[in-house]
């Protein structure tokens, strides 16, 4: 499946990102881990998710927060990153992306999260290891959005008995996924992710 870059504003910023267009409507929007410890749109989990949702027949967009690779700007700890997520999604829209699913790795999961009032063009909310251990999760309510929540049995950041405890304030109705044998990197692990990805999907 082959990308294209693309370069959307954001306010006066310009991000980068990568879009693969797929025939109709279905969208996936990926967003990456802490751009302070390396994390961007290359990821192997933001990767994975991507290519789960092609199999599917979605289109999707990843893009690099301010401040990461050729995206302007500079580090805004989530207020800006917000904007810039919010961008995203207009943008998707101008490519006639309407169902979108939105999918946050660790700092993207909370990125997502702050957001979740004004993104009302989103109809999905995936969460792959929301870092609770690290950033305070507690201003996320109750959203019926928010489906599927996946860590790894191992994961020190997105330890899952901490995420069980937010799930029902969450979306009591949500399902949590641990991936056996993973940390909070997914190495060796991100084909788990696109299994339990495929199965969302189907159903």
């Amino acid at each position: 499946m082959a990308e294209e870059r693309i370069v959307y504003n954001s306010g006066v910023l310009k991000i980068e990102g990568l879009l693969n267009k797929l025939p109709g409507d279905k969208g996936a929007i990926v967003t990456h881990p802490h751009p302070l410890y390396g994390g961007d749109m290359y990821n192997n989990v933001v990767g994975a998710v991507c290519r789960a949702y092609w199999e599917r027949g979605y289109s999707s967009l990843r893009f690099n927060f301010r401040g990461v690779g050729a995206s302007e700007g500079q580090f805004d700890n989530g207020k800006g990153e917000r904007e810039d997520l919010k961008a995203a999604i207009d943008y998707f829209y101008t490519q006639d992306k309407k169902e979108i699913d939105l999918i946050g790795y660790s700092f993207g999961s909370w990125v997502n999260a702050l957001g979740l009032d004004r993104l009302n063009k989103v109809k999905e909310i995936i969460m792959i290891s929301p870092p609770v251990e690290m950033i305070d999760f507690s201003f996320l309510k109750y959203d019926p959005r928010i489906k599927l929540v996946i860590t790894g049995e191992g994961d020190d950041i997105g330890k899952p008995d901490a995420i069980k405890k937010l799930m029902p304030i969450w979306n009591p109705e949500a399902e949590l996924k641990i991936i056996k044998g993973a940390d909070h990197f997914y190495l060796g692990k991100t084909d788990e992710i696109r299994k339990l990805l495929d199965e969302f999907l189907k159903s």
